[in-house]
């Protein structure tokens, strides 16, 4: 630790990334290869405050982030302020990144979702609508509520009254309306259980939703799936089909491999901490990396090119690889898949190396387990994983903080840490409900532009992807709802309360994101705080990446 504290890392670790690519896709498994020639867009190579906006307090108890600091954007020449304790949620409205995102020469996409209120000034904007529409279908004497005589059962529901209204009229009231009012409408009344509104309502909506149309059609569509399945109490079945029974292993690694190339995501959780790791670990003969999160092992295949060309030599490594569910279908296999993977690319470099697999998810992991030796240098890598772990509010067993208790018994050198940056975790349905739909709606607009709106392959990636995430928010609740998402604020209590302090990340950290990130559309942005780095889209906080020891 003293070592490299003392020396620090020159600027070449910006290009750490900037290895020829055919060197590791040789190693990389068929279905990645193959997407080299065949994706949908060539602007680029997934998951998804400080949020780019401010949170309030009152509704977003333990995960507020209270920041009031200001910040740069690097690919923007704003400033941003963090001026206001407001939720961007409530009817008050709130201070936002720039004096009005929604109308700013920089945001072309509407984002976020939370700029455009579901109510006007007087509260009632949503009402006059759905009042407008109702007198246009249904006369002035109807009542909406009493017209939707609609019911839920045996699996399925069933449009009462509102089947008799012509279509025609219909399709051509529902141009008026605002999809994203609609959605938020449609989970107030499921929320306070008014099952007659919210039948009118996903009614409505399913004139208005598709899986091929704008950013908020196709989020829509997805929505209502999760809306259906908590309606059903099926939202738990739904969600594990999404996950593991379909679709075969090799057409879910080729559309995960679709999102890692048009969306930066994982290549921001990828490069910041091998960025780090190399920093921290530049001058350590033994190094152990333990990762809880393995998936195909592709990240660790840069780390390895990037170490053996080390002067002195590389060093050797030892890679712990924890596994889950997901990962094992689309490989098709075990974990020895990546651990032949990455010996043999290790090989091809003269690095020394060793894989050690955990074949068991992390709640069941104890030290036992990690296969830790004497003498080695310890790097533990969390890339979008501990939020799958359950904490006090669903368990007395509280695996978040034993985890993190467990690897700080260990130790090590550098913790990686990258999540993303929402809120919704502890919060009540209806907040939870907004929050999906804010950050969804960015990640949707940040698909669309790489990818041709009836592209099949990318309406396939966010159904088999992305849909599954939504609908365990949405129709999930206690131990059935694994995505569980918490700002850094409370990421940064719970490894402060765990022992660790941060390792605040390096301007060469800060410069290999960025080089990434000219792959990708200018509308991403990189924000530094605090000692981490925040990736966003236009104007909302996508994901965050910190370094703890």
């Amino acid at each position: 630790m003293q070592t490299s504290q003392k020396h620090k890392t020159p600027a070449t670790i910006h290009r750490l990334y900037n290895q020829p690519v055919k060197e590791i896709d040789q190693f990389c498994l068929p279905n990645i290869q193959i997407l080299e020639n065949n994706v949908c867009s060539d602007t680029g190579s997934q998951g998804a405050g400080v949020s780019f906006q401010a949170y309030n307090d009152q509704i977003f108890t333990l995960e507020s982030s209270t920041a009031a600091a200001s910040f740069v954007a690097y690919d923007s020449p704003s400033v941003i302020s963090m001026s206001s304790s407001r939720s961007p949620f409530s009817p008050q409205g709130s201070q936002s990144w720039m004096s009005d995102p929604h109308h700013s020469p920089d945001n072309n996409h509407g984002s976020p979702f939370s700029g455009s209120s579901a109510v006007d000034d007087d509260g009632n904007g949503l009402k006059h609508k759905l009042r407008e529409l109702e007198i246009s279908l249904l006369g002035p004497e109807s009542d909406i509520v009493d017209s939707c005589n609609c019911c839920f059962s045996s699996g399925a529901h069933q449009a009462g009254s509102m089947a008799g209204v012509n279509h025609d009229q219909l399709m051509d009231m529902i141009p008026r309306l605002n999809l994203k009012e609609v959605l938020v409408a449609c989970g107030q009344a499921l929320y306070d259980n008014d099952m007659s509104t919210v039948a009118g309502l996903m009614h409505v909506l399913e004139k208005m939703v598709s899986v091929s149309g704008e950013p908020i059609q196709r989020l829509g569509a997805y929505v209502m799936e999760g809306l259906r399945a908590r309606l059903e109490s099926s939202g738990s079945n739904i969600y594990k089909a999404l996950k593991c029974e379909q679709p075969t292993s090799s057409e879910l690694m080729s559309y995960m491999g679709i999102l890692f190339r048009i969306c930066p995501y994982w290549k921001f959780a990828y490069t910041s901490a091998n960025a780090v790791i190399k920093e921290v670990m530049q001058y350590e003969p033994r190094i152990h990396i333990i990762d809880f999160q393995i998936a195909q092992g592709t990240q660790w295949m840069f780390l390895i090119a990037a170490l053996a060309k080390r002067p002195g030599g590389p060093p050797s490594i030892r890679i712990t690889g924890i596994d889950d569910s997901q990962s094992i279908h689309a490989r098709g296999g075990g974990l020895n898949i990546v651990g032949q993977k990455l010996s043999e690319f290790a090989k091809s470099y003269n690095v020394p190396f060793e894989f050690h697999d955990s074949n068991m998810t992390s709640c069941e992991i104890q030290i036992q387990h990690l296969n830790v030796h004497p003498g080695e240098a310890i790097a533990v890598n969390f890339p979008y994983v501990l939020h799958h772990m359950p904490d006090e509010s669903v368990s007395i067993w509280n695996h978040r903080d034993r985890l993190l208790r467990l690897v700080k018994s260990l130790s090590p050198k550098v913790v990686t840490l990258v999540e993303q940056e929402s809120n919704t975790n502890t919060s009540p349905f209806f907040s939870r409900y907004v929050e999906t739909l804010d950050y969804y709606t960015a990640m949707f607009e940040s698909i669309d532009v790489a990818c041709a709106r009836d592209d099949k392959q990318r309406i396939n990636a966010e159904q088999h992807c992305v849909a599954r995430d939504i609908v365990n928010m949405i129709a999930c609740e206690g131990p059935e709802r694994v995505e569980r998402h918490e700002l850094l604020g409370k990421w940064r209590s719970r490894f402060t309360m765990a022992g660790f302090s941060q390792y605040p990340l390096s301007s060469s950290v800060t410069m290999a994101v960025r080089d990434m990130l000219k792959e990708y559309d200018n509308n991403y942005r990189l924000v530094e705080r605090d000692g981490a780095l925040y990736l966003g889209w236009v104007s909302r906080a996508m994901a965050t990446s910190s370094a703890w020891r």
